[in-house]
């Protein structure tokens, strides 16, 4: 059983009257009127002029009455919307408005889809000529500028005929719930971590290493140099002789993904320039949670396509989203629609609770990613202490989202008193990231600390790299 789309089902309506005077007269036909008013100034010494403004005004007025008789009502058109995709961040979305009367003339429409911000900044007007009994459709695109779920709203339908002197106003409610993604890498480059991926699970799975993993192999006799930890001690009371354990490289291991959802996350990454971007291109701002969210499911379907178990962990105050180790694209989909859901709080998050409930959940050895910020204290922060805790039992990547602008203040030279301060107070925040980092790696943990938009790449890298080395 295949696992339903991503994307919003299609949705259509017959529209409504936008409220009872739901019309108004066009801008051809004002100046109609307002020529006939022109009769007026020679109508003060002439009657017969008067009587050619009266004239010219019924016949104004005829011609505007009659072409509103042209015009199908509202009920007699039908709106659809349809997605070509799941919206997701960093990718673009195409709509497709279809609209179908069932009047007897030709109409000029104006269509606004009532999309929130979250979707587009603001919404188009799309032009649209409507043939009578026949589908016409517009289409447009536009890249999701936030993650999560959000309700699109109706479209608002204006129309006239090809006199053009008099417009309807009306609605289709199409009020549908659309959920927006993190960015799913779907390119060549994710194709080639997948290919690599493949290669190293075929490697280890024709050459078993024995000793380099933890998963049990066998039993044989004790021999001087083995690990007394790896004894053992009921096979050794049963045979009189000790008994040592044989592991192997596991084929399958547990990769969790926790993700820091405080208020360190909800900071805003300005998009670096690239020589390849379009002058006119839109830059969108995304948050250090919704980078670590992108992350995050490119890992997880590497770790699925590699045929290990990937887990979900997001937390604030508490646990927000919680996915257990699991295969097969429904459980993609399901740590996708968790990532999806996923929010900023304001407050800062409990580090502490995220680490017990992971030993909880994973009492055995797993690669765990870790993406969080450093707090600006000059005390060890709580999530030193819990990434500490974990590296008892795991192997743990973990990575701190670079401040751009600290770096960049560090880095420049100041002019000033004020500059002066401003850059001393950048670079001991980064001595002081550098130092936690250096710390966490002599305790084991590997570590990174990049601009959030290179993290994507450096942490598949590293996950190929604990698999080919077997470091779990």
């Amino acid at each position: 059983m295949t696992a339903p789309s991503l994307h919003p089902e299609p949705l259509s309506a017959s529209c409504q009257p936008r409220g009872r005077m739901a019309f108004g007269l066009t801008p051809r036909a004002m100046i109609l009127v307002a020529a006939g008013l022109l009769l007026a100034l020679p109508g003060f010494f002439h009657a017969q002029w008067a009587l050619g403004m009266v004239a010219w005004g019924v016949l104004a007025v005829a011609a505007i009455v009659l072409d509103s008789l042209r015009l199908p009502l509202p009920e007699q058109i039908t709106v659809e919307r349809s997605w070509s995709n799941a919206p997701a961040l960093g990718s673009e979305t195409e709509i497709f408005l279809a609209l179908q009367q069932t009047g007897k003339t030709i109409l000029e429409c104006r269509l606004v889809d009532d999309l929130p911000e979250a979707l587009v900044a603001v919404p188009s007007t799309l032009l649209l000529r409507a043939y009578p009994h026949v589908r016409s459709e517009v289409r447009y695109k536009f890249q999701p500028r936030e993650r999560g779920d959000v309700q699109a709203g109706e479209c608002f339908v204006r129309y006239r005929s090809g006199l053009g002197l008099i417009e309807f106003w009306a609605r289709a409610a199409i009020q549908q719930p659309v959920r927006i993604y993190p960015a799913l890498r779907q390119g060549e480059d994710q194709q080639i971590y997948l290919a690599r991926g493949r290669q190293i699970e075929l490697q280890l799975r024709q050459v078993r290493q024995r000793g380099l993993g933890r998963d049990f192999e066998s039993l044989r006799e004790y021999r001087e140099g083995d690990d007394l930890r790896d004894v053992c001690w009921t096979a050794t009371a049963r045979r009189g002789q000790l008994i040592t354990r044989q592991y192997q490289t596991e084929r399958s291991q547990a990769v969790w993904i926790v993700i820091d959802a405080g208020r360190l996350m909800r900071g805003r990454v300005e998009p670096q320039a690239h020589a390849s971007d379009h002058p006119t291109q839109d830059k969108i701002a995304h948050s250090k949670l919704d980078h670590a969210c992108s992350t995050a499911i490119a890992l997880a379907q590497l770790a699925l396509f590699s045929g290990d178990r990937a887990g979900l962990l997001v937390y604030g105050q508490g646990i927000q989203q919680r996915v257990l180790p699991g295969r097969g694209n429904a459980h993609l989909r399901q740590i996708a629609e968790a990532l999806a859901q996923a929010r900023a709080e304001t407050s800062e998050a409990d580090h502490l609770r995220a680490t017990a409930t992971l030993n909880r959940l994973q009492p055995r050895r797993s690669l765990i990613l870790w993406v969080t910020d450093l707090a600006e204290t000059a005390m060890r922060p709580e999530v030193v202490d819990g990434a500490l805790q974990l590296l008892h039992r795991h192997v743990l990547l973990f990575v701190a989202m670079a401040q751009p602008d600290v770096e960049a203040i560090a880095r420049n030279r100041p002019n000033n008193v004020e500059e002066m301060f401003r850059a001393s107070a950048a670079q001991e925040l980064t001595g002081r990231r550098e130092v936690l980092l250096a710390r966490l790696r002599e305790q084991g943990a590997l570590t990174l600390d990049l601009h959030p938009e290179k993290l994507t790449a450096a942490v598949l890298n590293q996950y190929l790299m604990v698999k080919e080395k077997a470091m779990v």
